[in-house]
């Protein structure tokens, strides 16, 4: 494999200087240096590549909605070089057949890392534990494991859970909706659903579901994640959790750091998303929670769908909106934009923390001599609109005709270019 540099990048820390890459590694880091080709990173910043340890890339089963081959695609856009799938697949990934070909069909594909997550219960109906330790010592050695869509609300199959992935170092990344608080519900349970007539999500069946698993947690001894926290009242939480030294981490998304429920008043289902958009007080709670660390991460929810389940009544409609594209935009929006962070604090939470909490080997590395090149350039300074369609192979992205600042320019994903010049490449699959 050739050799390049890349000349004059601005790293995280604001310091200048060119990168040499070869052999799929970081060979050095100074000033003035020569390889077989040399790339203009003047400007540019550069960051670890980004790991997202929530996605959906609906293989097998759903392919009308989205690829493992599409979905990788559509992430190395998004400056991304791993990201977790999520377990909702069919048949459910609650096996080591299942884990072990979604991770051969990402190697086949070539643009990202993937990792399986394996169901917590089989077939995701929350009874039976899966084969939780099968999955472990499968090929693919899932570390995460996750009913999302649906909640693991029996408390007793949560507790054996915890206690199971303790002995392998695991993680339990719970959808925490408690289904009877929330059974029909369609978006966030305000005065605005009583006036659309849409019923109502309320915030207590995200945050009782929390709180019963952050003690879990403590109880298990055992590691914890939450996915997509929605309201202040998760924050704090989370927030108390970690005060008392409970191994837990959360995550937000995008989408509920930007969009609020007000976006649902024309009933367009480009905004039905689980858990819902909620309100102005709860984005900004999120994005306090973020900046001071009580939020690990952010995680996409990347949830494609096809046409015919987005283009319909509000009420029928399919929960989700689609994010790999847009999710570093976003992030820069609320943490660098608003003066409220810096870049550090950027690659914190989109690439070294949901590598350490995936247990992400050779991810979310520092950027150093002897690491794997798994690197993303942005143009902070651009400004693009979103379109409502790239590489995924769906269009219900909520950000469609805005103006985001920040532009992936370059990713680079085991020293190969999955995207030069914010264009796709062809890439050598493993």
């Amino acid at each position: 494999m050739s050799s390049f540099v890349l000349r004059g990048a601005v790293f995280a820390d604001d310091s200048v200087a060119d990168v040499l890459v070869a052999d799929g590694r970081i060979v050095e880091i100074g000033n003035n240096l020569q390889g077989d080709e040399v790339i203009d990173c003047t400007g540019l910043r550069l960051l670890p590549g980004f790991v997202d340890l929530h996605t959906h890339l609906r293989e097998p089963g759903f392919e009308a909605s989205e690829t493992v081959l599409t979905g990788s695609q559509s992430a190395a856009l998004g400056g991304y070089t791993a990201v977790h799938a999520m377990a909702n697949t069919n048949p459910v990934a609650d096996n080591a057949a299942v884990v072990e070909m979604v991770r051969n069909l990402g190697a086949r594909a070539g643009y990202v890392e993937v990792f399986p997550i394996g169901a917590v219960t089989k077939g995701l109906e929350g009874a039976q534990m899966a084969e939780l330790g099968l999955m472990n010592q499968s090929q693919a050695q899932v570390k995460v494991f996750s009913d999302d869509g649906k909640c693991v609300s029996d408390a007793l199959v949560m507790k054996r859970a915890l206690e199971y992935v303790k002995s392998f170092d695991g993680v339990i990344a719970q959808h925490a909706q408690e289904p009877k608080l929330t059974d029909g519900s369609q978006m966030n349970d305000s005065e605005l659903s009583a006036v659309l007539g849409l019923k109502g999500w309320p915030a207590v069946a995200e945050e009782s579901i929390i709180a019963r698993d952050v003690l879990l947690a403590e109880h298990t001894g055992a590691r914890l994640h939450i996915c997509h926290l929605s309201t202040a009242g998760s924050v704090e939480v989370i927030r108390w959790a970690k005060s008392r030294g409970i191994n837990v981490t959360a995550e937000v998304t995008p989408h509920h750091l930007m969009l609020t429920e007000q976006l649902v008043s024309e009933y367009n289902p480009l905004y039905k998303v689980n858990p819902p958009l909620r309100k102005q007080s709860d984005v900004l709670a999120l994005r306090e929670a973020l900046i001071d660390g009580t939020i690990d991460i952010i995680a996409t929810d990347h949830a494609p769908h096809a046409a015919e389940l987005k283009d319909c009544e509000f009420s029928a409609a399919a929960f989700g909106m689609v994010g790999l594209e847009t999710a570093a935009a976003v992030a820069q929006n609320v943490l660098i934009e608003s003066g409220r962070s810096n870049w550090q604090r950027f690659a914190e939470v989109m690439s070294h923390n949901p590598a350490r909490i995936g247990r992400d080997e050779n991810q979310g590395e520092a950027i150093a001599v002897g690491a794997v090149a798994n690197l993303t350039l942005i143009d902070a300074e651009a400004v693009r609109t979103i379109a409502a369609q790239t590489a995924s192979k769906s269009s219900n992205n909520p950000y469609q005709g805005l103006q985001l600042k920040g532009k992936v320019v370059h990713t680079i994903y085991r020293g190969q270019f999955t995207v030069r010049n914010s264009e796709l490449q062809k890439v050598v699959s493993a």
